[in-house]
């Protein structure tokens, strides 16, 4: 069984971004880029499905510039056998993305995609939904945990209500959340073992799907400063602040 694990380069999530000064998006001009951590989680449960025997191949994917080969390369560096960079200059929005991995679904053929949840910077939680979409396959998302046998993924997702236990047949997709898996660390023979894997370049013209944006971002504006509380000495005061200063009753 060969698994697809999309990944996606994005700001560590241990640095404090910054929102441009005309209001444009975020500042990324010299900040530390990561792979995003859900995407992490996918790679280590392929890797760790192919460890099983389940799987035969890990294929990682990602979009975006030429800095996408680094985040590749760590995906490979913890398991995955093989990688592809689709070279996009340009930032793609989700039902882009979902669209370019159709296509290379179609290409390579897996039994199975598992994607993180959302990526840290848009949290826009919408590729692995219209990727299963696009492919009419079945979906799970919030995986917190996944079994595979006799050509079936049962999965146990993350619900507001607790757990709910899902069951369906190959081929399929699944979303990643975070208490799925712990990562593992990259070790240096396997990072440099994974300078040597195969990764292929591909560009969004010779998968035949127009990128362009359909969404338009108005302006990204810094969370308002947070206020200071304030002490009351009992509950009359308190109800009175929620009612006339607040506004909340």
């Amino acid at each position: 069984m060969k698994i697809l694990v999309p990944v996606k380069r994005v700001v560590d999530a241990n640095v404090k971004i910054r929102v441009k000064s005309d209001g444009s998006g975020v500042e990324t001009a010299n900040l530390k880029l990561s792979m995003n951590p859900f995407d992490e989680i996918a790679v280590e449960e392929a890797v760790r499905l192919k460890e099983a025997g389940i799987a035969s191949e890990v294929v990682a994917v990602s979009i975006g510039d030429t800095g996408c080969q680094e985040t590749l390369r760590a995906a490979m560096a913890v398991g995955a056998d093989a990688a592809i960079h689709v070279e996009a200059d340009t930032a793609t929005q989700p039902l882009a993305v979902a669209k370019l991995l159709q296509a290379i679904v179609a290409k390579e053929q897996p039994q199975l995609v598992i994607c993180g949840k959302q990526a840290i910077d848009d949290d826009a939680n919408q590729v692995g939904q219209m990727l299963a979409a696009l492919l009419d396959w079945p979906q799970a998302t919030f995986a917190s945990r996944v079994q595979i046998a006799g050509g079936e993924a049962t999965v146990t997702r993350e619900i507001d209500g607790g757990l709910e236990t899902l069951a369906m047949p190959l081929p399929a997709v699944i979303s990643t959340d975070l208490r799925l898996n712990e990562p593992r660390y990259a070790s240096l023979p396997n990072i440099m073992k994974a300078k040597k894997k195969p990764l292929a370049t591909v560009s969004p013209a010779e998968l035949d799907v127009d990128i362009a944006p359909r969404l338009k971002v108005v302006s990204v504006d810094e969370p308002s400063v947070r206020q200071a509380g304030k002490l009351v000495s009992d509950v009359a005061e308190l109800v009175g602040m929620l009612r006339n200063e607040a506004k909340v009753i």
